[in-house]
């Protein structure tokens, strides 16, 4: 039995409230059961200075939690004067995961710039950055498309992200701090509307895991993305 008392292959409670943000050019707020994950999207009119001439766009992101979205209160890392190596990787793969569902040369010489802050974490954060950051993506996109600024859609396909692990010793679905926190494997799985992998994080947490039971987590995580991509629909109208 599940701490939540979920099912196996059932996802927490999803919600994406689009537009929350008054002047970012596009915004939600993505709930997944107690993990809550403000994100905003801000267009730049140039790129980054290696992308000067080339015709190209770029997409990054930018990750932070705020001091109580945990148990006890955090350290902010500007206090510190540096970000910390585990907010420098998970920002880093939401970048690399957004960028996979863009067409750059449709979006010109231009920077998107994704912002993703955790207002509550309860597990899977980075997966609900991504999942939401799309989101903001899109409505920002959008924009530029409304405006005449592009002619051509530069977005490819939804990207979405979730977590899934063996908990118990049984494969699971969207793992929240409780399961996290023991789970005997855990992994992170980035897929396209498509279903097409764009990056897998799996580690051996003191057991290791089968290649069967890899796959068992793969068919988890393929079902729950798609049902994250159906709420990304509803979030932006289609």
């Amino acid at each position: 039995m599940r701490p939540s008392g979920r099912k196996i292959d059932e996802l927490r409670s999803i919600s994406i409230e689009a537009g929350v943000m008054t002047h970012a050019e596009g915004s939600c707020l993505i709930r997944m059961g107690g993990t809550h994950v403000l994100c905003s999207a801000t267009i730049e009119d140039k790129p980054p200075p290696f992308l000067k001439n080339t015709g190209l766009g770029w997409v990054t992101a930018e990750y932070g939690m705020l001091p109580r979205a945990t148990t006890s209160r955090t350290k902010r890392e500007a206090v510190s004067g540096k970000q910390g190596g585990r907010t420098q990787e998970i920002q880093r793969l939401i970048g690399r995961s957004l960028r996979a569902g863009v067409d750059r040369s449709a979006l010109g010489e231009r920077q998107i710039v994704v912002d993703c802050d955790v207002i509550q974490a309860d597990g899977g954060t980075r997966c609900a950055a991504i999942t939401g950051g799309w989101v903001a993506l899109r409505l920002a996109v959008n924009r530029l498309l409304s405006a005449g600024v592009i002619t051509s859609d530069p977005i490819v396909d939804h990207v979405a992200a979730v977590s899934c692990g063996i908990y118990a010793g049984v494969p699971v679905l969207d793992l929240d701090y409780a399961e996290d926190s023991v789970a005997g494997t855990d992994g992170n799985f980035v897929m396209t509307g498509k279903g097409r992998l764009i990056e897998v994080q799996m580690s051996a947490e003191g057991a290791t895991f089968s290649r069967q039971e890899m796959l068992d987590l793969l068919e988890l995580a393929a079902a729950g993305n798609a049902a994250l991509v159906d709420a990304q629909r509803r979030a932006v109208g289609g």
